[in-house]
């Protein structure tokens, strides 16, 4: 058998998804996520405009080796727009595999290390009382992991910090579909810095020590600011700081690790092993929290991580609603596999994605399971799709209280 179609599917069911359909001359289809959130049309266009008449005729079989015929032979390697491309061919051919197969795509990879993934929830509020009220109801739900955001005194609008009320679904879509222009938000570290390490301590006193707390940074700090807010947050037992200070200068995690034991995680933006190199080797970071769908794919992301596993770091996949069903399977099915997995980040869908998606991975108490469905276990409805056109969005532009742009 080989490729006979590469068909790029793009749907705004609530937020832009880019799926890749792979069918084979037998008629197997095979699904990818490509889904670059702000800049997706130029995925689409990397695959449509590039890689899909390439595709047609090769062997569906040889995974490894149309891999690297993608990466190796385009000679501009790496960067988020190639590798989500890459990602969704990848992903796509796997599911094939693992339904020629007739099994679910995780035993194709070694089968189960665990009986499900741990998840961790999103809940936020503009004032501690909203939050709390949100962790109280992700407890309910069985969730043993939180990620916390809340409102900075004296800004508006940041970084993961949800518009819905008290108690309400968290339902935060940062990409705004705002124009021809991104929307901008205010930032200011000092009172950042000032403000969290209370948070902290309120929670630990309302929800004692059991559950595991996670806060995002989101590349805001210089490199001392994080070491500070590092080292000011251990006495809360943080499961992870994530994404302190931008990554792009891998040194500078050095300084941070230097100052404070609180565990670190990194990697959303990377696209790539090398972007980790001295991440890793270095062990200046915990948990690899990349995702699938922006590092190349399964192929890449299980060697990313087995290369990980080798100095004692842990998978933390990315996995917000940016990421399409298809890519969230494909974390799944790795996590459940791999050996040296950690948590797993988990934002549901809202119902008009999972009306154009049908999935088979389900939530119990706070874990994940991809399910027994052969191959990814997600399908796509064309019909649906198509009822949802492409909307323009991006995601925010931040600047300082003086209006310096700074990271977002």
């Amino acid at each position: 058998m080989t490729i006979e179609l590469a068909d790029v599917i793009i749907t705004s069911p609530g937020r832009n998804f880019v799926t890749l359909k792979i069918t084979t001359s037998d008629g197997i289809v095979g699904w990818g996520d490509a889904t670059l959130n702000g800049r997706e049309l130029a995925v689409a266009s990397y695959l449509s405009d590039h890689l899909a008449s390439m595709l047609i005729g090769r062997d569906e079989d040889r995974i490894e080796d149309t891999w690297q015929y993608l990466y190796r032979g385009a000679y501009w390697r790496r960067g988020p727009v190639t590798m989500a491309a890459i990602a969704a061919v990848d992903m796509a051919l796997w599911d094939i595999k693992a339904k020629k197969a007739g099994m679910p795509l995780y035993q194709l990879l070694g089968g189960a290390s665990r009986e499900g993934v741990r998840v961790y929830a999103h809940a936020s509020g503009t004032d501690y009382a909203a939050l709390k009220n949100a962790i109280a109801g992700y407890e309910e739900l069985g969730y043993t992991a939180v990620r916390v955001q809340t409102g900075v005194p004296g800004l508006g609008q940041i970084y993961g910090v949800s518009s819905s009320g008290p108690g309400v679904r968290y339902d935060y879509e940062p990409a705004k579909r705002s124009g021809a222009r991104p929307s901008e938000e205010t930032w200011d570290t000092r009172n950042y810095l000032n403000h969290m390490p209370g948070i902290f301590a309120q929670i630990r006193e309302d929800f004692g020590t059991d559950l595991r707390i996670l806060h995002d940074g989101h590349h805001r700090m210089t490199p001392i600011e994080a070491a500070r807010f590092a080292k000011e947050v251990e006495p809360y037992d943080l499961f992870w700081l994530e994404d302190c200070t931008p990554g792009e200068d891998q040194s500078a995690l050095r300084l941070v690790r230097q100052h404070s034991t609180t565990p670190l995680a990194i990697g959303e933006i990377f696209n790539s092993v090398y972007d980790y190199q001295t991440l890793i080797t270095e062990r200046l970071i915990d948990y690899v929290r990349s995702a699938v769908t922006h590092t190349g794919g399964i192929t890449a992301m299980k060697k990313l991580l087995d290369f990980a596993a080798i100095y004692g770091i842990k998978s933390g996949i990315h996995g917000p609603t940016d990421i399409s069903p298809v890519g969230m399977a494909a974390a799944l099915h790795l996590d459940l596999a791999i050996h040296n997995f950690g948590i797993q980040e988990y934002m549901p869908h809202n119902e008009q994605t999972l009306e154009v998606f049908q999935t088979s991975f389900t939530f119990d108490k706070g874990f994940l399971h991809p399910g027994e469905t052969p191959g990814l276990g997600v399908d796509l409805d064309e019909t649906a799709a198509a009822g949802h056109e492409y909307t323009k969005a991006y995601l925010p532009v931040n600047r300082l209280l003086d209006g310096t742009v700074h990271d977002w």
